[in-house]
């Protein structure tokens, strides 16, 4: 069995290594042999801990990630947020491997979001509006500024200081951020993702523009949401796995008579995704197991030292 302890998996992963996990995880959550099973949330001891299974099997791998999202961990000078992905042996179905990917989940969830933008967002898009100042949405906007050439990132948050240090972070890096309220930023954006713990729609569906492109990257579990569901009567849906998105993702808001198409379907290139500049798309990511076991899988090969970095 091998283990791979978090300091070890941070030290190799790249949003390119995770960009092409991704896609190759997307197109495989779309065909028939790969199987994604239902998502088991628990929560722990103290009022406010969680932590979800994701498990699935496609192709050689099969396995299971652990999240959980302890908050108390603030206070100790730890992430809030953990993952650990268990690789299984085929032929045994005795541990394979261990990875710790706190830091590997951040980049996988990102990626997925990127592989979306880079599929479904007009090309000439150049204003990106970012809902949400937390950990996650960092990684969301250094993801997508690889596949779109954006000079205007528009920072929506709720809290004035964490936006403000939020902008002067992406400036840091050389990213061209600055405050924005909900209404101005969906106005101006071509892209728009949302990266948040919300529980309500964050902007009204008549600020959003013909030809934008938005992410929906937060929705987890039910009772979650971040888009108006007035939104999806008019968009072009896509989600990582529709059926998922259905029970526990932004979708589980739409009605049944919303057409929801599985992403890697346009991956793969069995059905269109934007058709015209003038289509709203809309992506739900609520994470699936497979994008776990193939960015497992491909940091273990990369530590191996039968992939290439």
């Amino acid at each position: 069995m091998k283990f791979i302890p978090e300091a070890l998996s941070a030290s190799v992963v790249t949003h390119a290594l995770a960009y092409e996990a991704a896609r190759g995880a997307l197109i495989a959550a779309s065909e028939e042999s790969t199987r994604i099973f239902p998502v088991v949330l628990g929560q722990g001891r103290d009022e406010g801990t969680r932590f979800s299974v994701k498990s699935a099997s496609s192709g050689e791998l099969t396995g299971l990630k652990i999240g959980a999202y302890w908050p108390g961990n603030e206070a100790l000078g730890l992430p809030r947020h953990n993952s650990t992905i268990i690789l299984l042996d085929q032929q045994t179905g005795r541990i394979a491997s261990i990875i710790e990917g706190g830091l590997l989940n951040a980049y996988r969830t990102a990626a997925a979001d990127a592989v979306a933008v880079d599929v479904l967002a007009r090309k000439n898009a150049r204003t990106l509006a970012i809902f949400g100042t937390g950990h996650q949405a960092g990684y969301e906007v250094r993801a997508v500024v690889r596949v779109r050439d954006f000079e205007r990132i528009l920072v929506v948050g709720r809290d004035p200081h964490r936006t403000e240090a939020f902008c002067l972070d992406l400036i840091s890096a050389g990213l061209p951020a600055q405050a924005s309220s909900a209404e101005s930023a969906c106005l101006a954006a071509d892209v728009v993702i949302t990266a948040t713990t919300a529980h309500a729609p964050l902007f009204e569906a008549k600020w959003i523009q013909p030809g934008t492109h938005i992410s929906a990257m937060g929705t987890d579990g039910q009772g979650k949401q971040e888009l108006p569901p007035a939104l999806f009567r008019t968009a072009k849906l896509f989600s990582d796995l529709a059926t998922q998105s259905r029970r526990i993702g932004e979708f589980q808001h739409a009605s049944p008579h919303h057409f929801v198409t599985d992403i890697g379907w346009v991956l793969t290139g069995q059905t269109k995704g934007r058709a015209s500049s003038c289509d709203i798309t809309v992506f739900d990511s609520s994470g699936l197991a497979v994008q776990d076991l193939f960015i497992g899988c491909a940091v273990t090969r990369l530590l191996e030292g039968t992939a290439d970095p």
